[in-house]
């Protein structure tokens, strides 16, 4: 099962952990995918995937099923946990690395995974197939080439997850940035353009600006939890900081929100290690 396997953005590789039985590392190219424990899926090891998980926890009364839509996939930690933790959830994973999904069903055991879907597509044309308020949550983790697709951040695309959304529904997407996070502020603008409520999440060195890192932005037309949310991850073993309401309007400050006709690029990492 260890070893290096072409896939269609690279060479992927898998990594048991030595020290976790069960836990397996997906790279590609030398950057980070996913972290896999196949024996409990409920353990989340990279910490903004841990913030994630923790948004999701307090989603809704936190524990009936979601009708949950995925965009990037890889080894589908957060599809597991929320199988895990969620029972009875139906899920839909959009990714379009065919050879790498087809990987992670063949040596990471996706096929045991409850009421699962996934479908070899780009995020924005899958997204366009799906009914108006027909998801709890969306969430989207996807990086090519160790950056996150511009398009997926845009003002036309969070629109568009809003109309697939329920009206209690979340959006949650990950962002990476480094120093200044003008990239963040103003994919946090263009989240709250279109949903009433906001929260950011990220490690108080990454917020600072110190070095580059993941920023997790939650989004919805109703309240989100922020409170249980913030006393969550501060009291983390690594902890990070929660933004929302005034905090994060003085985050985003004057950043404009990201359109199509922009043609931003997502900042690419310092090195292949930053996660």
């Amino acid at each position: 099962m260890p070893g290096e396997y072409p896939v269609r953005f690279g060479t992927a590789e898998l990594l048991a952990d030595a020290d976790h039985p069960g836990g397996w590392l997906l790279s590609v190219d030398g950057i980070a995918q996913s972290y896999v424990d196949l024996d409990d899926p409920a353990h989340l090891e990279f910490e903004y995937v841990r913030r994630m998980g923790d948004v999701i926890d307090f989603l809704g009364g936190g524990a009936e099923p979601l009708e949950s839509l995925h965009i990037g996939g890889a080894g589908c930690t957060l599809p597991r946990y929320i199988a895990a933790t969620r029972p009875g959830s139906r899920q839909l994973v959009f990714d379009a690395d065919g050879p790498l999904i087809e990987l992670v069903r063949e040596q990471l055991d996706l096929r045991s995974v409850p009421q699962l879907r996934v479908r070899i597509t780009d995020g924005r044309a899958g997204v366009a197939t799906r009914h108006d308020d027909s998801a709890d949550l969306v969430i989207a983790d996807v990086f090519k080439q160790a950056s996150m697709p511009g398009e997926i951040a845009t003002l036309e695309f969070t629109r568009e997850i809003a109309r697939v959304l329920r009206p209690s529904g979340t959006y949650l997407i990950n962002v990476a940035d480094g120093p200044g996070l003008m990239f963040t502020r103003r994919v946090a603008a263009t989240a709250a353009t279109v949903f009433a409520h906001t929260l950011l999440l990220a490690e108080p060195g990454v917020l600072r600006g110190r070095r580059f890192g993941n920023v997790v932005l939650a989004a919805s037309a109703v309240e989100l939890p922020v409170r249980a949310v913030a006393g969550r991850v501060a009291s983390a073993a690594f902890p990070a900081r929660c933004l929302a309401g005034s905090e994060l309007k003085s985050f985003y400050g004057k950043a404009k929100p990201l359109t199509d006709t922009d043609g931003v690029t997502a900042p690419m990492p310092p090195s292949k290690g930053w996660r």
